[in-house]
C-alpha cells in the first residue's frame, strides 16, 4: 500500500530576488493537487502553510540576503518535512522559493541515517544553486540551497541536519541545468557532482538521462525529488522568476516523472519557485500538478506492465 502524503505550505519568497514565490502554495491546490493525488487512491492530508517572517525586502549584508529570515523559515520547514516523515508520511513541500530545500534535505537526510538508508536527490533545475556569499551575484539564498546543503554557508544552514553536511555531493544528480554562474560552475566541477545539463539530454536523450541519473537505487534507497519550476522550458511554464530559455518539453518532462515512478523509490518531494505573479490564468501551476500526477500513478503507458 502507498505511503499517505503530506501536503506542507511555505508560503515565503524570502530567498529570491523577485516577489511572488509566496503565493505558489495557493496556486497549487487551485489546480486541485489534493484531489488530483486523491484520484489515484492515495490518501493525502494538507497540513496547511507554515508562518514564517515577513519578507524585508533588503539589501545584502555580508553575502546574503534576508539571512536569519531564511534561517528561520527553515528550521519550520526542516520540523514539519522531518515530523511528517516520522509518521511514515511522504511530505511533499510546497514552494516557496528554493532555499527552503536546505530545510527540506536536512530532514530527510536526517531521517535517512536513522532509518539506515541511502538518500539519492534529483535536483530538477535551469540552475546549479551552488553559489556562496563570496561568489554569488545576488545574495539571494535560493541560489545557495546545494552549496549549504554540501556544508558551504553560514553554520545556521549547514547545521540543520543532524551531521555537517547535511549531505555527501556523490548522493545528488542534477538535470536540466542551463544557466550557471562562472565561480559557480568552478565549485560544482571542484565538488564533483554528477550533472545531466542540457546539452547531456540534447545529445542523449530524457530516457538515457534519466536511467544514468537513477542507477544504483535499491529497495534501501530514499528518493527525494526537489523539482523546481523553471526545470520546465519557459515556453510551457512562464510562472516563474528565473526563466531560462531551451528547458525540457512537456514530453521529456512527462517521460521524466514516469521513470522517477518506476523506480517506486520516491520517499520526499519539492515543488518549489512556481510564481503565479508571472502566470498566465495558473497555467504553470496546471502543468505542475499534471507533472506530479505522473510521479503517483499517471502514466502514457498502454501496454501492460
Amino acid at each position: 500500500m502507498s505511503k499517505p502524503i503530506t501536503l506542507i505550505g511555505a508560503p515565503t519568497d524570502i530567498g529570491a530576488g523577485m516577489r511572488g514565490a509566496s503565493m505558489g502554495p495557493e496556486a497549487l491546490r487551485v489546480a486541485d493537487l489534493k484531489a488530483t493525488l486523491e484520484s489515484h487512491g492515495l490518501f493525502v492530508e494538507d497540513l496547511g502553510n507554515l508562518a514564517g517572517p515577513s519578507n524585508p525586502w533588503s539589501p545584502p549584508v555580508d553575502g546574503y540576503r534576508h539571512l536569519d529570515e531564511v534561517i528561520a523559515w527553515n528550521h519550520h520547514v526542516h520540523d514539519a518535512v522531518l515530523g511528517a516523515l516520522q509518521q511514515g508520511s511522504l511530505p511533499i513541500l510546497l514552494g516557496g522559493d528554493h532555499s527552503l530545500a536546505i530545510g527540506s534535505i536536512s530532514a530527510v537526510a536526517r531521517h535517512c541515517r536513522a532509518q539506515g538508508k541511502h538518500l539519492r536527490v534529483l535536483w530538477l533545475d535551469a540552475h546549479a544553486d551552488f553559489n556562496t556569499s563570496v561568489i554569488t551575484p545576488s545574495g539571494n539564498l535560493h541560489g545557495m540551497p546545494l552549496a549549504c546543503l554540501c556544508g558551504l554557508g553560514p553554520t545556521e544552514l549547514t547545521g540543520l541536519s543532524d551531521q555537517r553536511p547535511a549531505i555527501d555531493a556523490a548522493a545528488i544528480r542534477q538535470i536540466g541545468i542551463r544557466s550557471v554562474d562562472l565561480g559557480e560552475k568552478q565549485l560544482v566541477h571542484r565538488m564533483g557532482l554528477d550533472v545531466f545539463d542540457m546539452r547531456y539530454i540534447d545529445e542523449t536523450g530524457m530516457r538515457h538521462t534519466m536511467e544514468q541519473a537513477l542507477f544504483g537505487l535499491d529497495e534501501n534507497t530514499h528518493l527525494h525529488v526537489s523539482f523546481d519550476v523553471d526545470f520546465l522550458d519557459p515556453e510551457i511554464a512562464p510562472g516563474v522568476g528565473t526563466t531560462v530559455p531551451g528547458g525540457p518539453t512537456y514530453r521529456e518532462a512527462q517521460l521524466c516523472m514516469e521513470m522517477i515512478a518506476d523506480t517506486g523509490r520516491l520517499g520526499s518531494l519539492d515543488v518549489m519557485e512556481l510564481n503565479p505573479a508571472l502566470d498566465l490564468r495558473n497555467k504553470t501551476a496546471d502543468l505542475a500538478v499534471d507533472l506530479l500526477e505522473s510521479l503517483f500513478g499517471k502514466s502514457t503507458l498502454m501496454r501492460r506492465a
